[in-house]
């Protein structure tokens, strides 16, 4: 890369602008725009999500404080709040989330051969919710509870790369498993989830198209025990069972076998009991799966404490989705250009947190990073979340 380049406009090298173009024709997204285009309004926000700005007044100042550097950094309309605010208002919210799917498909393949917490060849999915509390005033649509609302937002995460494949955002009001509609399971794969997901009906859909998921069984649930396996009780496997539903509902909604395994957790004394549709994999191996998506919490975690989805520069439904698929663009561009540089060694904290403070430097941003995290070494080590740190 060119070291005379800022550091910003070597990281938005990165932005594929072919596909970037053909999902804003897709949306009409710069139709009757003299001033101010998508590709504006994407900088504008990423660099926002970059350097952990406030508020549409913060990024217009910030901005505007380095006009002389903005022309190479890849801006060409005029920057101001009243054109960005608009901007978040008005454009296509779906323009992001199609670009946003780009990226993930660009970081997935680079991860694909990623280390995994359990051998296997499959893909594996994490799904789980998180919610945002927000001032029911301000955001009636979202309305949660009786004085407040809230947006919610769904993520389906690969694995390998804890990369969000599918996001959906909604109101708080809406149930996290009515995210399982709007899948559509991919053959061999392993979808981990918690209890919030248990519609028998819904996850009859995995096994008809030869999906495997991993939940957590509730107590009320009834059936009928045809087969018992041996275990090996000192791994923590209990029970491994072939069971039938008996409940009224239930046996119409999935007349297929399950495998019910109770699983203790000697490290957190919890006693758990799984049901799944894969017969194949041995017992602890689905215990240790389901393990791992603790891994979308984490993420949860981290991109709250890290990117701007907690506050908002918009109120309507179109500007707070517009700002949670930019924000996962960006996450998904630190990666993508992290992978490419050959930064695996450093954290995707340690990343972001030296490009806030770097982003209108004139070097090579390789180099930069690789000087300051052997700086990094020499000190004491940090608990900091890193997601990408097996």
């Amino acid at each position: 890369m060119n070291t005379g380049r800022s550091v910003f406009a070597q990281l938005m090298d990165f932005i594929p602008s072919y596909e970037f173009q053909v999902c804003v024709k897709r949306y009409r997204g710069n139709r009757y725009i003299k001033d101010f285009t998508c590709l504006d309004q994407f900088l504008c926000m990423a660099f926002a999500q970059l350097t952990y700005r406030e508020s549409l007044r913060d990024i217009e100042a910030c901005l505007r404080a380095q006009r002389s550097k903005l022309y190479h950094m890849g801006f060409r309309g005029k920057i101001s709040r009243s054109n960005l605010g608009h901007a978040n208002q008005e454009r296509d919210w779906r323009i992001y989330a199609d670009f946003a799917q780009v990226l993930i498909g660009i970081a997935r393949e680079l991860y694909r051969d990623d280390p995994f917490a359990v051998e296997l060849s499959q893909t594996v999915y994490a799904l789980d919710s998180t919610t945002v509390d927000l001032c029911l005033s301000v955001f009636p649509w979202a309305q949660f509870r009786r004085h407040k609302s809230a947006v919610k937002v769904h993520t389906l995460l690969d694995l390998r790369g804890n990369i969000p494949t599918s996001v959906y955002v909604t109101g708080g009001q809406v149930h996290d498993v009515n995210f399982l509609d709007r899948l559509a399971p991919e053959p061999g794969a392993i979808y981990l989830m918690d209890r919030g997901y248990l519609d028998f009906a819904r996850l009859y859909r995995f096994t008809q198209t030869c999906a495997f998921f991993i939940t957590r069984s509730k107590k009320n649930t009834q059936f009928y025990r045809r087969k018992s396996h041996s275990v090996e009780t000192s791994t923590g496997v209990r029970s491994d069972q072939t069971i039938v539903l008996t409940g009224p509902k239930t046996k119409r909604l999935y007349p297929d076998p399950l495998r019910r395994i109770r699983y203790f957790d000697i490290e957190k004394d919890l006693r758990l009991t799984f049901l799944t549709n894969n017969f194949l994999l041995p017992a602890l191996v689905i215990a240790q799966l389901y393990r791992a998506r603790w891994q979308v919490e984490l993420f949860f975690r981290w991109i709250k404490q890290h990117l701007r989805i907690k506050r908002f520069y918009g109120t309507s439904p179109n500007a707070v989705k517009t700002q949670v698929w930019i924000a996962i663009s960006v996450y998904v561009l630190v990666a993508i250009a992290r992978k490419r540089l050959g930064l695996e060694q450093i954290s995707l904290y340690k990343i972001l947190q030296i490009l806030s403070i770097t982003i209108f430097e004139k070097t090579a941003v390789s180099a930069g990073l690789f000087d300051i995290n052997n700086q990094f070494e020499l000190e004491a080590p940090c608990n900091q979340l890193d997601l990408f740190d097996f």
